[in-house]
């Protein structure tokens, strides 16, 4: 599998569950792969370890999405390094559940500044890179829940609604400069949720395909995105959900 030979692919939050998916998934393809993730520097090393000892190429990027700097930083250090970006994966966010009425501004803002502020940090970083290589794909992981309506998380959901709208301008913006921009939409995936996270809020049942889904088919679809396959998608917003919510 070469389909990505050549490209680096920058993959945020890709520590674990969905993120360590799609990381090693595209470096299956070839993708040299920067394993980025906030805090947990041994996750994101043993991705990037289970990467190389596979025969792929990968290189840990610790860094805060939600901080101007940071993303800054790491943008240079790319750049120095491997040349650029052509593969932007912004997967990172929080999991929080909080009834509206008790969500204060600082729990609203901190988990819109990584989903959102995080996305366009990292676009406006990287962008500039994928145009002077000749273009490039960014994929970005949204969700179910403002689909549906979901109690408890209006932040959660206003962040990933934020990011399909952001998605779909920039898929027309950068068109002419060769850059597909869409989105994924997992439904219930089986993850290791964090205690903050809780259970999966009214998405328990009414699947019609009668299981969750698992890490690997979402990844093959960012995979599909990212790649040559995906040249003719762009501003789109892909479910995958087991038909939980249909478009």
């Amino acid at each position: 599998m070469t389909a990505l030979a050549g490209k680096v692919a920058l993959v945020t939050g890709a520590g674990k569950n969905i993120g360590r998916a799609i990381a090693l998934t595209l470096a299956r393809a070839g993708a040299t792969v920067l394993v980025n993730g906030r805090s947990d520097r041994a996750a994101i090393e043993a991705v990037a370890a289970e990467i190389v000892a596979a025969g792929g190429r990968a290189v840990p990027q610790l860094a805060d999405v939600s901080d101007p700097d940071a993303v800054a930083a790491m943008a240079r250090e790319v750049a120095e390094t491997l040349g650029g970006v052509d593969i932007l994966v912004s997967n990172a966010g929080l999991r929080r559940q909080t009834p509206f009425t008790e969500m204060s501004y600082a729990e609203w803002r901190e988990i819109l500044s990584v989903a959102l502020d995080g996305a366009f940090l990292l676009a406006r970083a990287f962008v500039p890179q994928m145009i002077a290589r000749g273009g490039g794909a960014i994929v970005a992981l949204s969700g179910i829940s403002h689909h549906v309506g979901t109690p408890n998380r209006a932040h959660v959901s206003a962040s990933k609604a934020g990011l399909e709208g952001l998605m779909r301008s920039l898929a027309v913006e950068l068109a002419p400069h060769n850059i597909r921009c869409n989105c994924v939409a997992p439904g219930t995936i089986d993850t290791v949720r964090g205690a903050s996270a809780g259970a999966s809020p009214g998405m328990t049942g009414g699947i019609p395909l009668g299981r969750k889904g698992t890490i690997e088919e979402i990844a093959a679809v960012v995979r599909l995105l990212a790649g040559p396959e995906g040249g003719y998608i762009t501003g789109q917003t892909v479910h995958v959900n087991g038909g939980a919510f249909l478009t």
